[in-house]
């Protein structure tokens, strides 16, 4: 009896961990997966940074096809790098929460998660002059209590419908480009990364490279890259 108790307190501890890959499970725990209904376009959502090089190229990409974009910025690196959070509210994009610090919720007990949030989005309104009102957690894997804190805490969950897997080192920007547009939909979310503070060095080049064709794939279907408004957490 005491095993099985165990293994099912693991179990609910680790469930919301299946929400970025298993849609029913991002259903059931009511963490939206697409932008919400009669939001025309898709998102561009970006996480990981700043970075020194691939922040600063991407927004002069994203400036000359006049499109919209989020960034899930981590607080530790804005501190690092204040001028482009600044950068990226001033030009008119989104700065979202991705935590102070990249680390998976399931191993930050509810305290220690609690002061990660506030010092993150601390952060990011001190260089930004804007408050985040969206959170993405690292990895997109939450734990129960970061359900619960960011509940309390008025944020807006949001993780992506589609991705590229452009950390990877071997990844190709035609294989990037193929992942998230393939189909392509309105509603659709989809995942990039422009730093590689935690994932394969330099994997923010295939990135670059990949985001012209991405780009034309949303002009081609008649859609806009558009900021994501989905209400706060239920």
């Amino acid at each position: 009896m005491v095993r099985l108790a165990v293994a099912t307190a693991v179990a609910a501890w680790s469930a919301p961990a299946l929400a970025p890959v298993v849609p029913a499970v991002a259903d059931t725990l009511g963490i939206p997966r697409r932008l919400p209904p009669g939001q025309d376009g898709v998102a561009l959502t970006f996480d990981d940074g700043p970075h020194p090089q691939g922040t600063p190229a991407l927004l002069d990409l994203l400036g000359e096809a006049n499109a919209h974009a989020t960034f899930f910025l981590i607080g530790e690196q804005v501190e690092r790098w204040p001028q482009l959070a600044e950068r990226i509210a001033r030009e008119g994009h989104t700065v979202a929460l991705h935590g102070h610090r990249h680390r998976t919720l399931l191993r930050v007990p509810p305290r220690a998660l609690a002061n990660d949030l506030e010092r993150g989005a601390s952060a990011i309104e001190n260089a930004s002059g804007t408050a985040p009102a969206l959170y993405r957690p690292p990895y997109g894997i939450f734990s129960p209590a970061g359900l619960k804190l960011s509940k309390e805490k008025g944020y807006a969950n949001l993780l992506w419908s589609r991705w590229g897997h452009d950390w990877r080192r071997s990844i190709t920007p035609q294989r990037i480009a193929a992942e998230l547009t393939r189909d392509l939909q309105a509603g659709d979310v989809l995942l990039l990364h422009d730093a590689d503070h935690y994932s394969a060095p330099g994997c923010w080049r295939n990135m670059l490279a990949a985001m012209p064709r991405i780009l034309a794939a949303i002009e081609n279907s008649g859609l806009k890259a558009v900021a994501p408004q989905p209400a706060a957490s239920p």
